[in-house]
């Protein structure tokens, strides 16, 4: 088994790995943190809390994290997940309470047992990245239990918060590049998840009312998720979105990456959360360009098997 931890801002889509990585065989979920992102943080950590419990899954510790970005004001997607962030499904909702600390510092203590253990880590971030950068440069010790991050974030060509930003990078830019500029000084594997594989993992609509049909709770949620996505954009089918970030790491082999040199844009009228991904490859490029090379190589997705992450996916959630 894998052990893996969640960093969340549970939308419809955080749902959808949510229940991917509290129900799959390979994976000991052994944590999630919220931050506030998709919704404010209070709605988050219900969110969390309800599906982890559809999925029986209350042993797993949750912990709030940090509420606000590190320079500017929370901008919530409600027209993408929801008033309430799960699609206004008036799903039951849990009454479990949280962990006593903060994310932060149930992140610090995981890693630092499993750094002694030696039972390393995939630290999976699907949410701006504010608790992550907090955690590395408070506690840069946890990261001996890291064995990789695998976030979502970012995008190599489009955007979708802006025409150059995804919305997880656009929400805390100066807490991604925190992360980037934490995992080159700290050999940190990076992969990056975005927007150029993204919307590559589809459920059909068919396929979520048959989940829905077979009236276990957790399949019924999952189907549910998906067939509000299908009425929000009048479509057939839907991304499980943050999910296939899950299938990633459950299923590596099946998503192709390249290695490229990544920076994050803070400033900029039309650019700001933009990652810049140099995929210059001519020779001299890095001798003649003003600003050097950038100091952290990531593993950025380039491709994926879509069809197989579904089926991954559907199998697990079912």
């Amino acid at each position: 088994m894998k052990p893996v931890i969640l960093d969340v801002d549970t939308g419809l889509d955080d749902a959808c790995a949510l229940l991917l990585a509290a129900r799959h065989p390979d994976l000991d979920l052994k944590a999630v943190t919220c931050v506030g992102g998709n919704v404010e943080l209070d709605q988050v950590v219900i969110n969390t809390l309800t599906v982890l419990e559809a999925a029986d899954r209350t042993d797993v510790p949750v912990a709030r994290g940090a509420a606000l970005p590190l320079l500017q004001p929370t901008r919530s997607a409600p027209h993408v997940h929801g008033v309430d962030g799960l699609g206004d499904l008036d799903w039951p909702r849990s009454t479990r309470t949280t962990d006593a600390r903060h994310a932060v510092e149930l992140l610090r203590d995981v890693l630092l047992t499993a750094a002694g253990t030696g039972e390393l880590i995939t630290l999976i971030p699907l949410a701006p990245l504010t608790n992550i950068a907090l955690l590395l440069r408070t506690y840069p010790e946890a990261a001996a239990g890291l064995r990789e991050i695998v976030f979502m974030g970012g995008a190599a060509g489009i955007g979708n918060a802006t025409a150059s930003a995804e919305f997880n990078i656009w929400t805390d830019p100066e807490a991604a590049a925190i992360v980037l500029n934490a995992a080159g000084e700290l050999d940190i594997p990076l992969t990056m998840y975005g927007l150029d594989v993204f919307y590559d993992v589809e459920i059909t609509l068919e396929e979520a009312r048959e989940l829905i049909a077979t009236g276990e709770k957790s399949a019924v949620l999952a189907g549910s998720l998906i067939e509000i996505r299908c009425q929000l954009y009048g479509a057939e089918a839907a991304t499980i979105g943050d999910g296939s970030a899950v299938c990633a790491v459950i299923e590596p082999d099946w998503l192709t990456t390249k290695a490229f040199p990544l920076r994050i844009e803070l400033s900029g009228n039309w650019s700001r959360g933009r990652t810049i991904v140099d995929t210059r490859n001519w020779p001299g490029a890095m001798t003649s360009d003003p600003h050097g090379a950038a100091p952290t190589v990531v593993q950025v997705a380039t491709a994926v098997d879509g069809r197989r992450y579904a089926d991954l996916w559907l199998r697990t959630v079912r």
